[in-house]
């Protein structure tokens, strides 16, 4: 028989998918939702659009989002381990700027 399969730790090199990191920094409520976000083409890594949530973001990467009638640009700080508490979630990210779309 084979031996015990492992968990191995991902270089961290590696970066982070976008939707994992998107939920653990609580900027969406679920990662469906990241997900979703990614697929509407509603995110920018870099500013370059992006439509795989698997895309490897990494520490320095800066982020366009487009939430809830707001631009929001945020650039990367760490890659998070969990989705924590909001306090720990701020931590993942520092906010650029913050653009509300103009109301009719």
């Amino acid at each position: 028989m084979g031996q015990p399969h492992e968990k191995r730790e991902r270089p961290a090199d590696d970066g982070q998918r976008l939707d994992r990191w998107l939920w653990f920094s609580r900027l969406v409520r679920s990662r469906t939702s990241a997900a979703q976000l990614v697929a509407d083409g509603k995110v920018r890594v870099n500013r370059v659009r992006t439509l795989k949530s698997s895309h490897a973001i990494h520490p320095g990467d800066v982020l366009t989002l487009a939430l809830r009638g707001q631009i929001r640009v945020v650039k990367v700080v760490d890659c998070g381990k969990r989705r924590g508490p909001p306090l720990e979630a701020r931590s993942l990210y520092e906010t650029l700027g913050d653009r509300r779309d103009p109301k009719p």
